[in-house]
């Protein structure tokens, strides 16, 4: 099954009031465009990355018609809107302006309701202080977080940003690790520090890669990876699952601004599976979200992102059947110039899944030099663990004190934050490159298999890993560890 939009549990479900530091956040009020002949659509506007020129930015895309919604003058990228068809090709012709592109083909408006995760029943209480759900966390035991919390549950100092649908900051395996005060909804293109406006709606997608992240060793449910770090909700995801250019922009500039030391990115940026360079639109798109991404890496972040759940060889790219999924998808041909964002991004820690017996997960997307690392991610289809319950995906935290199994590279990602998460807890020195550099040589390497990988033999699956034990296409350096990462291991 292909996963658009969100990298999230539609693989097994059912069947499984401060603005941003630096960012001149402007009301979009007026007129929308000088005409209204087409959808209003969003849009990015580069330039260069001084106040000076974003000014004349703004003054000429009023001119042109359009409204301001926000101006991030720390990278040069203005975030503007209009319904006018015109719109983007008026301001092309500006020397102001480096690039512009329309950030969705689908007009403004309320998107529909994301697919559920498969719930569980609470949890009784379990002796002695043990998570009573521990039994059936094959993914923890899988990369040693046990092993690690005899060491360390992580430091407080430490913040992970989740990037993504909000998380539920009343959980009960949650609510001691939230940070209010570093959580913002960025639905708008600009933040919004109200509490309620990061809380989840529709989705239970943030809540469930929190838990794996950060759940709280508590003896109530689960326990995630660094239950001793801080997360911040940073919401990107909108009522129909969408999780556009702007709302990631937005998110990467408020990590940069807020000093987290880490983010989970399970996601790639609509309407565009891949942005190609060739089309304007795209390419401007690209450059935005590029930008926001080196900003918040020059200020210490580094982004940890889900490869994808489509099968795809992300080093051999031939075609894309699912773009834009905003408005109707139709098949057009892609290369390497044709880009998975944010996975795909320079600096950006790409994160391909394995299942319960270690191997690459079935839907897994991967590609040699594109997937820097594996990560528990669950398939419920080929690889089913000895466990209490037998279940393949992953066990986490679902809004409402409730618990639930997914599956996805989704779940791969938060395991890798996680683990990013210890190693800046006991290497607290470490930049993002330091940090990326010891996620890389603590992973337990772990070699291409024989011949073409066709799980179950039914061909519906196959993929060519290539590569070596220490570096290939499916896993990257091999599968993260937490117990290197929590020992302070270095190579």
């Amino acid at each position: 099954m292909s996963v658009p939009r969100i990298r999230r549990s539609a693989l097994t479900a059912a069947c499984l009031a401060l603005a941003t530091a630096g960012a001149v956040a402007l009301p979009a009020t007026g007129a929308a465009a000088a005409t209204t002949d087409g959808p209003l659509l969003s849009y990015v506007v580069n330039t260069k990355a001084n106040h000076g020129q974003t000014q004349k930015a703004e003054r000429e895309i009023r001119a042109a018609g359009g409204t301001v919604v926000a101006s991030y003058q720390q990278i040069g990228v203005v975030i503007a809107r209009s319904a006018d068809p015109g719109f983007a090709a008026r301001l092309r012709t500006s020397k102001t302006v480096d690039s512009v592109g329309a950030s969705r083909t689908a007009g403004i408006q309320a998107g529909g309701v994301e697919g559920v995760t498969e719930e569980v029943d609470a949890p009784a209480a379990a002796a002695g202080g043990a998570e009573p759900l521990w039994a059936n966390q094959w993914d923890m035991r899988q990369i040693g977080v046990d092993r690690a919390h005899a060491t360390t549950l992580g430091s407080r100092s430490v913040v992970v940003g989740v990037l993504d649908s909000g998380i539920d900051a009343a959980h009960e395996d949650l609510a001691a690790n939230v940070d209010p005060k570093l959580s913002a909804s960025c639905l708008s293109g600009r933040p919004d520090t109200d509490w309620q406006s990061w809380q989840p709606t529709t989705s239970s997608h943030g809540t469930h890669v929190a838990g794996t992240i950060a759940a709280a060793k508590n003896g109530k449910g689960i326990e995630g990876i660094a239950p001793g770090v801080r997360l911040a909700a940073v919401k990107v995801v909108d009522d129909g699952g969408f999780i556009y250019p702007e709302y990631a922009i937005c998110g990467f500039v408020w990590a940069a601004e807020h000093h987290f030391q880490v983010t989970n990115n399970s996601y790639y940026v609509d309407p565009w599976m891949f942005n190609c360079a060739d089309d304007p639109d795209q390419a401007a798109v690209s450059e935005a979200v590029r930008r926001a991404v080196d900003y918040s890496r020059r200020n210490g972040v580094l982004n940890i992102a889900a490869a994808g759940n489509e099968n795809i060889d992300l080093a051999h790219k031939t075609v894309d059947v699912s773009s834009p999924d905003d408005t109707t998808p139709g098949e057009r041909p892609i290369n390497e110039n044709c880009l998975d964002l944010p996975a795909e991004l320079p600096g950006v820690v790409a994160v391909s899944a394995v299942g319960a017996k270690g191997d690459k997960a079935y839907y897994s997307s991967y590609g040699l030099n594109k997937v820097t690392v594996a990560a528990p991610g669950g398939d419920s289809r080929y690889q089913v663990p000895d466990t209490p319950d037998g279940r393949g995906s992953v066990l986490s935290t679902l809004p409402g004190n409730k618990y639930g199994y997914s599956s996805g590279t989704s779940m791969a990602a938060p395991h890798a934050a996680g683990v990013a998460a210890l190693l800046a807890s006991t290497h607290p020195w470490a930049g993002p490159e330091q940090l990326r550099t010891l996620l890389v040589e603590q992973a337990d390497p772990h070699a291409c298999p024989a011949g073409v990988f066709n799980p179950g033999g039914t061909g519906l699956y196959t993929a060519t890993c290539e590569g070596t034990e220490q570096n290939n296409g499916f896993y990257g350096a091999g599968v993260v560890s937490a117990a290197k990462a929590a020992d302070g291991w270095r190579s």
